[in-house]
């Protein structure tokens, strides 16, 4: 295994270590092996990292997969008689209309466990724009998972940064405080997801999720740990170009970036 040093001390795997096809168990960490939850992150629209996830889940053999990417209402469209048949999963999720990327590079981590239990966290339209306008306390569990209390202010600062920023400067300050509130009862709902997928089968758990619900100062693992002190949890990061997200992470992996154009154009 080729390691390298990577942004602030991270392990970072050097693109070599990710080859195509190839089912790597006795390279992944023990921790992540033993973890009732491994959090596989990702840049959503880059396809070495979904083979990264893949081969991981491959390897995990997880009881469960919980999806950022579904609600619990599509999750439960996941039956044998789809599952084995990625255009009519893809079908029966209506994936081409979610606004995620292409349905081919998230077919391979369904099929990497095809017995597991799949649940979605993702959270419906409506329910967000409830949680930017009102808050999240109406929101299951949201004491659990501090929802009702407000961010350390250096926190709140730093998420709204990372709204704005992610959104190329368009949106109005006043907005940002909304979006870290849906930012939060997202992470929330992975959380809680997770641990419904525990309760139902005992674990272990794989969570597939972008890199920002996988960080571990304040997102799932966070949550968790906050929740659930006797989980354990493993956090894996992707990066591209070995630049490492931001956010802590028990190993971060690296993978050649995709081409994207400028991310702002549409905002302008």
């Amino acid at each position: 295994m080729t390691v390298r040093t990577g942004f602030r001390g991270v392990a970072v795997l050097a693109a070599p270590f990710l080859c195509a096809g190839t089912l790597w168990a006795q390279e992944i960490p023990q921790a992540a092996r033993d973890a009732d939850v491994v959090v596989l992150g990702e840049a959503h629209d880059n396809p070495a990292h979904h083979a990264t996830q893949a081969r991981w889940v491959a390897a995990l053999r997880p009881a469960a997969l919980v999806f950022e990417m579904l609600t619990p209402d599509q999750a439960v469209r996941v039956t044998p008689a789809v599952r084995t048949d990625p255009g009519a999963l893809a079908d029966a999720l209506e994936w081409d209309a979610s606004g995620w990327p292409d349905f081919a590079m998230y077919y391979p981590i369904f099929a990497a466990a095809p017995d597991a239990v799949v649940l979605g966290a993702g959270l419906p339209r409506d329910t967000m724009q409830t949680v930017m306008t009102d808050g999240a306390d109406a929101l299951p569990d949201a004491a659990r998972f501090g929802l009702n209390s407000a961010l350390p202010k250096d926190q709140q600062a730093a998420r709204e940064d990372l709204q704005a920023e992610a959104h190329c400067g368009a949106l109005p300050e006043t907005m940002l405080p909304g979006m870290v509130k849906v930012q939060r009862a997202r992470d929330a709902a992975l959380a809680r997801a997770a641990l419904d997928a525990i309760a139902q089968t005992g674990g272990p758990v794989a969570v597939i999720a972008g890199n920002g619900h996988a960080r571990r100062d304040w997102g799932v693992p966070h949550l968790l740990a906050q929740a659930e002190d006797k989980i354990t949890v493993f956090a894996l990061g992707q990066a591209e170009d070995g630049r490492a997200p931001e956010g802590g992470f028990d190993l971060v992996v690296n993978a050649d970036a995709v081409e994207r154009g400028d991310p702002c154009a549409a905002f302008r």
